[in-house]
């Protein structure tokens, strides 16, 4: 099993998943627990002095000219997790809460946030025994840090709260006393290490940073089998046209596209017919996939810098050095998560397109409505119905949230970046696209079955064998949300790609790009 140094290491999205969901070994240098103990033992020392230290013995937010004595600081951090576990809703999938939980042991481990060693040691003994908090999905701000959501993940370090244990809800209680562990009792400033931080936005970055890659890599799939599907020219994927405006993310598209077409039969039965150019949905492919792609690789290099720094407040240098800064406000990945939104909107904006573009009959062989008996039969006419309606959903959605701010705290905290929200809609936003891709994989793979007996090229016959393994040909009126369901689920798995690539090693063909490793997360 490969290994993770806490606190030592870079942590990328892909070692985070790795480590949430069990694959990957998290494990603790002693020079790591050796910095952990030092801020810890720095925090104790400025407790018990009386120089006035924000959040160590002071009260928190607009009480933060309120002096807390050295016997009252543990309460204050147990008061801290109580009452700012207010969050509502249903629960986040665990799978987040054990990204925040991995992503806030990162920081804590850096050393200076003057958390003990006991403290970190508990969060990551509770990930390894798969005792996952219930965080609720709403309440978060974004702005001290993701206040409610950290709160609610950090109850049960004091009996608090309830987790997820051996497939059922319990109270965290229960659970440490039947584990013979005794609830921790906080330390100064424990509690606001805890609870100040970006974990809860940046653990769904995570999420929608895996999520939108998949999406990309099957908008190239979906799309190159639409080419083929609608006899469209591979013309305007030429590498001499696009290196006149480089964009790796055009670049990409382009030669994804262009490797996926390789041989096709189909492709070189029209190389030279009279029609002089397809639709956009088809010919700018590379620039609007490839816009979506740098959104991506924007949002890929902030979060690396986020989920690597300290986040918390104060921040610990040493017992005479401390600085109560902005660290935990949410504004620098609140932003490019709705760009991120706004990306994966415009891939199913586009493959919307390419599936109405399929129905409408003018395509050479391939009837309207992608049926040869129609009247009796409505054919694929209603499935687009869906991805136009998934399509104007997303465009709701693609309000920033970071476009609003609402103060808090008595106006201490008088701009916020709602970056939860926007991260929360990332998702739904990328859930959508996967739903519209998989149709459009349905009504493409309908589209080549009229070019018949001519093939596609190896890696793209592949592909559309797979979908034909679990999809049969519409002939006539069916049922066909099962259908959909199917195709939906070939996309958000990922088979497709991997299969790409065995294809392409297996045969000495390309499936990656030059520009494949910079989007590597």
């Amino acid at each position: 099993m490969k290994t993770f140094h806490y606190g030592q290491d870079k942590l990328t999205a892909s070692q985070a998943l790795g480590l949430a969901s069990g694959v990957i070994q998290g494990v603790f240098s002693p020079e790591t627990i050796q910095k952990i103990h030092d801020s810890a033992q720095a925090v104790e020392k400025i407790a018990q002095g009386e120089a006035i230290v924000y959040g160590i013995n002071t009260g928190f937010g607009p009480l933060c000219t309120s002096k807390i004595s050295a016997a009252d600081t543990r309460t204050l951090q147990e008061n801290l997790l109580k009452s700012h576990a207010v969050g509502v809703g249903e629960p986040v999938d665990l799978e987040i809460s054990k990204l925040m939980m991995v992503l806030k042991i990162h920081a804590l481990s850096q050393g200076f946030s003057g958390i003990r060693w006991e403290t970190v040691e508990r969060i990551h003994w509770m990930l390894e025994n798969d005792i996952v908090p219930l965080v609720p999905i709403q309440g978060s701000v974004g702005a001290s840090g993701d206040l409610a959501p950290l709160s609610h993940l950090f109850l049960p370090l004091i009996g608090l709260g309830k987790v997820s244990y051996q497939g059922s809800i319990q109270k965290s209680g229960a659970v440490l006393e039947q584990l013979r562990k005794k609830p921790l009792h906080l330390g100064p400033k424990e509690g606001l290490a805890l609870i100040n931080g970006t974990q809860f936005m940046a653990a769904h970055g995570v999420k929608v940073v895996q999520k939108l890659h998949n999406l990309l890599t099957h908008a190239s799939i979906t799309g190159a089998m639409m080419i083929e599907g609608l006899m469209g020219s591979v013309k305007p994927f030429s590498a001499d046209l696009h290196q006149l405006r480089p964009y790796s993310g055009s670049r990409h598209v382009a030669q994804t596209i262009l490797n996926l077409l390789k041989d096709s039969e189909i492709v070189a039965s029209h190389l030279h017919c009279a029609r002089v150019q397809d639709p956009y949905s088809l010919r700018c492919m590379p620039q609007v996939h490839g816009a979506s792609w740098n959104a991506y690789l924007h949002l890929k290099e902030i979060l690396e810098t986020e989920i690597n720094s300290v986040t918390d407040n104060p921040v610990v240098f040493d017992e005479t050095h401390t600085i109560s800064g902005g660290h935990f406000h949410g504004q620098p990945i609140a932003l490019p998560l709705d760009y991120a939104t706004l990306a994966a909107s415009e891939i199913g904006n586009i493959s919307d397109r390419r599936i109405y573009l399929s129905i409408e009959g003018d395509t050479p062989g391939v009837p309207k409505l992608l049926l040869k008996e129609t009247g009796l039969n409505s054919g694929l006419m209603i499935p687009q119905y869906t991805t136009a309606a998934l399509a104007s959903e997303n465009k709701g959605l693609c309000f920033p949230a970071s476009a609003d701010s609402i103060p808090t705290s008595l106006g201490q905290e008088d701009h916020v970046s709602m970056g939860s929200i926007g991260a929360r809609k990332a998702l739904r936003v990328i859930e959508n696209v996967e739903k519209i891709l998989g149709i459009e994989l349905f009504y493409a793979a309908q589209a080549m079955d009229y070019h018949a007996p001519m093939k596609s090229g190896k890696i793209m016959t592949a592909i559309y064998e797979r979908v034909r393994q679990s999809i049969a040909p519409v002939v006539s009126d069916r049922i066909m949300y099962e259908d959909m369901e199917t195709a939906i689920e070939l996309v958000k798995s990922g088979e497709l790609v991997s299969l790409a690539k065995k294809v392409a090693d297996q045969e000495g063909l390309a499936f990656e790009t030059e520009w494949s490793e910079i989007f590597i997360y």
